[in-house]
C-alpha cells in the first residue's frame, strides 16, 4: 500500500490558515516564499542530509507550522524583489542548521508544542544522526503505516522508534501469518502500540490480546464488515475494543464475546462504550468482570443514561426498599435526595453505601431498573424540588450563572441531588472547573477516605474542596503521620482540612509538643479542641494546663522567630531553644 503525499497546491492552500504570520515578508509573496522554502528544504534534506526523497517530502509537507516558524526568522531585506527570495532562502539554509526533529515530529502528527518538546530530548539537530529512528520509520512506512499516523505510536511508546528495523518487520510479518490483512494489522498496532515494542512471549499479554483479536476479526469476521482499505475505520474499531482492556478486561477472555457483538464496535463510539463500562465499575463490579457482563447483556449499550431523571427517595421504594429503610436513608443522607441523572446513579448509591446491594439486584436480573421507562415511572414533582429551585434562584441573583451550572453538574456527578443542602454547598465552593474539583475528590479517595464518608465531609464542610490536591494530601498526612489519628477522625471533624497548616495547625501543635516535653501536658487535646477555638480560647486552654503556659509559649515562639531571623545555624538554633526551655522550666 502506498500512502499518497499531498500536492504542492494543497499545501499552499493549507498555509493560508496558519496562525503565525510572516511579518518579514510582504503578504503578496508569503505563499510563494513558503512554497519555495518547502522545495529547498526538501532538497536540502534529500541531498545534504541523505534522507530519501519520499521521507524528506513527507517531513516538510506535513510540517507547515515548523516551516512557517523557520521562515519567519529569516532577515529578508526590505523591499526584496520576488525573484530574490529564493537566493536568500538558499543562503539561510546553507549557514543556519535546521532542527530536523521538530519538522519530523510535526509531520508524523504531533502538535507543534509536542514536536518541540520531543525534539528537545535529542542533542542533535540532524535526523541522519539517529540511524535507528530513520530505519524504524522506513520499516513502518514500507509496511504501509500512514506517515501522519506514526505520531500515534510515538505518543504512546517512543521506544518503538528505537527498535531494530529487522525486529519490527519480523513482528509485523508474524502478525501477517496469524491471518490478519495489512490494513487490519496496521490499525491494531496503532491502537495497541505495545504490540510493536514488546518481545514475543507465547501465552503473554500480547499473545492473549491477539488471540482475542483473531477471534473477533477473523473467526467472527468483524474484519469483513469494515472496508478493507480504510485504516481510519479499522483504527476506530480497534480503539473501541481497547476501551474494554483499558478499563480492566482480561486479555484472552474477550474474543468470542466481542465477535458475537460485532455491531457494537461498528455502531457505537468510544465514549459511549466507556460510559457504560464505568457505570458498572463505579457500582462496585470488578473491572475484569464488567466487560463480560455488559457484552452478555448488550442491550445495556443502547439504554439512555444521560436524559432520564431519577428522583430520590421515590426510586429507592420502587427498587424494593421498605419504607422504614427509606426513611432512615432520608434522615442519614438528605443531600442525596431529590432529582439527578440516571448516569449519576452509581455515585448516589455509593454516597448512601447502597452500591453493593443495588449491584446485587442488577446481577440477579433486575436490569429493568436501568431502563428509561422504569425511571420515568418513578419520577414526579417533590417539595425538595421547590426548595432547590428557590435556593438556586437566589444564588443566580448573587453569582455568575455559568459557574453555577458547572458546580451543579459536578455536585450531581458525585451523588448529590437537587436539594437545599446541595445549593448551600455550591455557594461555599469557589472553584468552578469540574476537572479541578474531581481531581481533589480523587486525591482524597486515593488517600483512603471511604466514598460515603467523603460525601458527608463535603456536605459538612464544602470549603475543603477550595484547596489544591497537594495541600489536601499534606494535611491528611499531617493528621495521620504526625498526629497519629486515623482517617475516620475526618468524619467527626472534617474542618481539620480547612485550617491553614503552616499558620495555624503546625504552630499550635508545636506549642503543645513543647509543653508535653516539659511534662506540663498530661493529656492530649483533640484536633477539634486545638484548631476550632480562637486564639484567645486556645490560650485559655493552655492556661488551664499551667498558669504560666501562655506566656511561656508566646516567649518561646518569639525567641524562635528572632533566632530564625538572625539566620543562626541549625545546631546553634537548637542549642538556644534547649537553653530557653530549661530557663522556662525552672
Amino acid at each position: 500500500m502506498r500512502f499518497a503525499l499531498p500536492s504542492r497546491r494543497l499545501f499552499s492552500r493549507r498555509l493560508c490558515t496558519l496562525p503565525q504570520k510572516l511579518n518579514n515578508v510582504s503578504y503578496l509573496y508569503r505563499d510563494r516564499v513558503l512554497k519555495e522554502a518547502q522545495c529547498l528544504l526538501t532538497d536540502y534534506l534529500h541531498s545534504a542530509r541523505a534522507i530519501s526523497f519520499s521521507h524528506a517530502d513527507s517531513i516538510v509537507s506535513y510540517a507547515p507550522f515548523s516551516l512557517s516558524a523557520l521562515v519567519s526568522k529569516i532577515p529578508f531585506p526590505p523591499n526584496t524583489a520576488a525573484n530574490d527570495f529564493k537566493r536568500f532562502l538558499r543562503r539561510f539554509f546553507s549557514y543556519r542548521p535546521v532542527n530536523e526533529y521538530e519538522f519530523f515530529f510535526e509531520s508524523i502528527g504531533l502538535s507543534p508544542s509536542s514536536s518541540s518538546l520531543a525534539a528537545s530530548t535529542y542533542r542533535s539537530y540532524f535526523l541522519s544522526d539517529d540511524a535507528s529512528l530513520l530505519a524504524a520509520v522506513s520499516a513502518l512506512v514500507g509496511f504501509g503505516f500512514p506517515w501522519r499516523k506514526l505520531g500515534i505510536l510515538y505518543s504512546e511508546d517512543p521506544r518503538i522508534f528505537s527498535v531494530d528495523a529487522n525486529s519490527l518487520v519480523a513482528r509485523l510479518c508474524a502478525l501477517d501469518a496469524r491471518g490478519f490483512h495489512r490494513v487490519c494489522i496496521i490499525s491494531i498496532c496503532l491502537a495497541f502500540p505495545s504490540a510493536l515494542c514488546a518481545e514475543a512471549d507465547p501465552g503473554g499479554e500480547i499473545d492473549l490480546l491477539f488471540q482475542d483479536l483473531r477471534k473477533a476479526f477473523i473467526d467472527f469476521d468483524l474484519a469483513g464488515l469494515v472496508p478493507e482499505d480504510d485504516v481510519d475505520v479499522f483504527l476506530h474499531t480497534c480503539r473501541k475494543i481497547r476501551v474494554f482492556y483499558d478499563l480492566g478486561a482480561t486479555k484472552g477472555t474477550m474474543g468470542e464475546l466481542m465477535g458475537r457483538n460485532r455491531k457494537i464496535f461498528l455502531e457505537l463510539d468510544e465514549a459511549l462504550i466507556a460510559q457504560k463500562l464505568k457505570f458498572f465499575i463505579n457500582l462496585g463490579m470488578e473491572a475484569a468482570e464488567a466487560g463480560h457482563f455488559i457484552l452478555k447483556h448488550a442491550d445495556l449499550f443502547y439504554l439512555d443514561f444521560d436524559n432520564p431523571t431519577i428522583v430520590m427517595p421515590e426510586y429507592l421504594k420502587c427498587i424494593g426498599l421498605d419504607e422504614d429503610e427509606v426513611n432512615l436513608l432520608c434522615r442519614k443522607y438528605p443531600y442525596v435526595m431529590g432529582k439527578n441523572k440516571l448516569r449519576n446513579l452509581p455515585a448516589m448509591m455509593k454516597a448512601m453505601n447502597l452500591h453493593k446491594q443495588f449491584l446485587g439486584k442488577i446481577l440477579n436480573g433486575n436490569l429493568h431498573y436501568l431502563s428509561s421507562e422504569f425511571v420515568l415511572a418513578t419520577s414526579h414533582y417533590t417539595a425538595l424540588e421547590s426548595g432547590f429551585l428557590q435556593g438556586l434562584e437566589r444564588l443566580k441573583r448573587a453569582r455568575k450563572v455559568q459557574f453555577l451550572d458547572s458546580k451543579l453538574e459536578f455536585m450531581q456527578s458525585i451523588g448529590f441531588g437537587e436539594n437545599t443542602l446541595t445549593v448551600k454547598s455550591m455557594s461555599l465552593i469557589n472553584i468552578s472547573a469540574k476537572d479541578q474539583l474531581q481531581e481533589r475528590i480523587d486525591c482524597l479517595l486515593q488517600l483512603g477516605i471511604e466514598y460515603s464518608m467523603l460525601c458527608r465531609m463535603i456536605i459538612a464542610k464544602p470549603i475543603i474542596l477550595n484547596q489544591c490536591k497537594e495541600m489536601l494530601h499534606e494535611k491528611v498526612n499531617f493528621l495521620c503521620n504526625d498526629l497519629g489519628f486515623s482517617l475516620e477522625y475526618l468524619d467527626i471533624f472534617p474542618a481539620f482540612l480547612s485550617f491553614d497548616l503552616e499558620n495555624r495547625t503546625k504552630p499550635r501543635y508545636k506549642m503543645l509538643k513543647w509543653l508535653k516535653e516539659l511534662g506540663l501536658l498530661k493529656k492530649p487535646f483533640a484536633p477539634a479542641t486545638v484548631l476550632a477555638n480562637s486564639e484567645r480560647r486556645f490560650m485559655v486552654n493552655l492556661y488551664s494546663i499551667h498558669p504560666a503556659a501562655p506566656k511561656q509559649c508566646s516567649d518561646l515562639c518569639s525567641l524562635e522567630g528572632k533566632l530564625l531571623h538572625r539566620n543562626l545555624s541549625k545546631q546553634l538554633y537548637l542549642a538556644e531553644i534547649e537553653k530557653a526551655s530549661l530557663c522556662h522550666s525552672s
